[in-house]
């Protein structure tokens, strides 16, 4: 047996087919391969895809267990509930295709990506209705690089950038290296946990220094998928203040059932669309981050043109096989996984409900994301006095620590996120079920002990 196939169980924490068969029966009874999550998917299906199959991912070189592991130490690490990628094996086109181009020994220079932009091409126009011209579309190594090009394009040094916060820790990092500064604009949560956009602060914020706006479509890390009426009121007010929309819809594939995807380019008024880029990729989608490939695209040549002048992309030859194969033969896998990532949600939500009650979570629309309140466990633990005894960022930072120390997950520090990340942590569903079943039973045990 390959290292890669024996179970998640360094310490236990997978307890073979007597959990999953248990959390199976506590999750929803939702149909296998639904294409709720694709309004223009399904098809014949020519294999069932096992993602209850526990596989372990440790020694692999990987941020999501390796990193934490050596960061917080053998005897307090066991689940890493926090990086967002996933703990599937990825669809086997991916890999069939890397040992098909393997055979070949040989790795100079690189003479078009025409036949992947073709596939980009069909996966926007079949999946989501949406004609993205060959012309238009941009390779690059990752959504960084393009955003990062584009905010120097449009966002002088000193100048302000638009955010609706908490949103993609990614952001920030993209701001130091554009030299540019945050304009938070807060979101607003109501009691059963919705975010919604604060419209009088985000108009206010829309000043002469402000010059881009970075949107999150879905919303990382509170998983809002915005509406069509959202989007073009956010783009009405940035084309008439001259801000322009440079949109991240990486997680756009991450769609729970009954909700929807707007994709801004899709948006029914062309001079809003004129004013903004959209940057895509499938790095999230198949798990294939490492491979380092997206592409950004605009409806506006001219804007387009500006931003290809401050972009570079060192592409490699493996980045464009795996991603190629996954855009053209990897829909039903991916058909599959949006089914058991949706009942993920819906187990999560009730599941902490019923064991752990100091926490709160209500489904996300979209991502593979769990944005966790824990106010009430963060006042028991004295969080805020403790994170300043120890002189850590946030009290979420300490709740970090707490959870290792005590029950032995880790999750990310909603703080990390910015203005309205306070009291919350998120937590990463794509993982066998059972595995989210044993970390909330971690934590549980933990909060009921302290």
């Amino acid at each position: 047996m390959a290292a890669q196939d024996y179970p998640l169980n360094r310490r236990g924490f997978i307890k073979g087919a007597t959990t999953t068969a248990l959390v199976s029966s506590l999750a929803p009874s939702l149909v296998l391969g639904s294409s709720s999550n694709n309004p223009l998917g399904g098809g014949s299906r020519k294999k069932t895809f096992n993602f209850d199959a526990p596989y372990n991912r440790l020694g692999t070189n990987c941020v999501k267990w390796d990193s934490q592991l050596a960061r917080f130490g053998s005897d307090k690490f066991e689940i890493g509930m926090g990086i967002a990628d996933m703990d599937f094996k990825a669809a086997p086109c991916i890999g069939e295709a890397l040992a098909e181009r393997c055979q070949h020994e040989n790795w100079g220079y690189l003479s078009s990506t025409e036949s992947l932009k073709e596939a980009i091409k069909d996966w926007n126009q079949t999946r989501y209705g949406i004609d993205v011209s060959m012309e238009s579309i941009t390779i690059a190594a990752g959504v960084h690089p393009g955003l990062i090009a584009a905010l120097k394009t449009v966002a002088p040094p000193g100048s302000k950038v638009l955010m609706n916060t908490p949103t993609y820790n990614g952001f920030y990092s993209d701001l130091r290296h554009s030299r540019t500064l945050a304009n938070e604009n807060k979101m607003l949560i109501d009691q059963d946990h919705s975010y919604h956009i604060d419209w009088d602060d985000f108009e206010s914020r829309l000043n002469a220094d402000t010059h881009a706006m970075l949107l999150c479509n879905p919303q990382n890390p509170t998983g809002n998928c915005w509406s069509e009426s959202d989007l073009l009121r956010i783009g009405e007010l940035c084309l008439k203040n001259e801000v322009t929309v440079l949109v991240d819809e990486i997680h756009c594939d991450f769609v729970m059932k009954g909700q929807k995807y707007t994709p801004f380019a899709s948006l029914p008024d062309k001079a809003i669309v004129d004013n903004s880029l959209s940057f895509k990729a499938i790095s999230k989608t198949f798990s294939i981050s490492g491979m380092k490939n997206a592409y950004f695209y605009s409806t506006n040549p001219v804007l387009l043109n500006r931003v290809r002048k401050n972009h570079r992309a060192d592409l490699n030859t493996l980045g464009l096989v795996a991603n190629e194969a996954a855009y053209r033969r990897g829909a039903d896998w991916l058909d599959q996984l949006l089914t058991y990532i949706d009942e993920n949600h819906t187990f999560t939500e009730s599941y902490i409900k019923q064991v752990l009650p100091e926490f709160r979570y209500k489904k996300a629309q979209g991502t593979y994301l769990a944005w966790l309140d824990t106010g009430d466990l963060n006042n028991h633990i004295s969080a805020t006095k403790n994170a300043e005894k120890l002189g850590l960022k946030s009290p979420e930072h300490y709740l970090e620590q707490w959870l290792i120390d005590n029950a032995h997950v880790q999750l990310n520090p909603g703080s990390n996120y910015g203005p309205g990340g306070d009291n919350h942590m998120r937590m990463n569903l794509a993982t066998p079920r059972a595995l989210i079943k044993d970390a909330i039973d971690k934590i549980a045990d933990a909060v009921h002990t302290a």
